[in-house]
């Protein structure tokens, strides 16, 4: 399999939808912590602003995840403008076990260093052990638990949460 990583493009929105509408049904089966909605203007605008990648093999979407410069509403001081935030990551369920993180994490220390910027910075979950030790097997570090605001400058799926802030050092 050759994943190839790219912007995602409004032709992609029915595959993108279907991707979070799966994700979504896969949390509840398995009793997860996750997204009960999603919105499709969050989506919207982080394909027309050039945020939302896609990991395809050949013809296939294999993962999406968007991408953000700042992130004061999460991440609060520690926002000084020297990071690259990894968000949405949504799994195609028929690609699982292909370790795809590992290739957005490759993109990404990539991406960050052109940049100059230290860090590559993520949320997750924070009831979700699993998760977060998934993402600390990665190099990781766990930062802290923090709760999202419920306010409309987050997407809905992201407002009034318990995360846990996860940081990548690159240098």
């Amino acid at each position: 399999m050759s994943f190839i990583i790219a912007n995602a493009s409004s032709n992609d929105l029915p595959i993108i939808y279907n991707l979070f509408e799966e994700a979504i049904k896969f949390q509840k089966i398995n009793n997860y912590i996750g997204w009960n909605d999603y919105d499709k203007e969050f989506i919207k605008s982080d394909i027309q602003n050039k945020l939302l990648f896609k990991v395809s093999d050949g013809d296939d979407i294999a993962c999406i995840f968007s991408i953000c410069y700042s992130d004061a509403l999460i991440w609060r001081e520690k926002e000084i403008g020297n990071a690259i935030y990894l968000h949405r990551i949504v799994l195609n369920r028929n690609f699982e076990g292909k370790k795809l993180f590992s290739k957005i994490l490759e993109w990404a220390i990539q991406f960050a260093k052109k940049r100059k910027l230290k860090y590559i910075r993520m949320d997750t979950w924070a009831n979700n052990e699993k998760i977060i030790t998934y993402y600390k097997s990665y190099g990781f570090s766990f930062i802290e638990n923090y709760t999202t605001p419920n306010i409309d400058k987050l997407p809905i799926q992201h407002r009034n949460l318990k995360v846990a802030l996860l940081e990548f050092n690159l240098y």
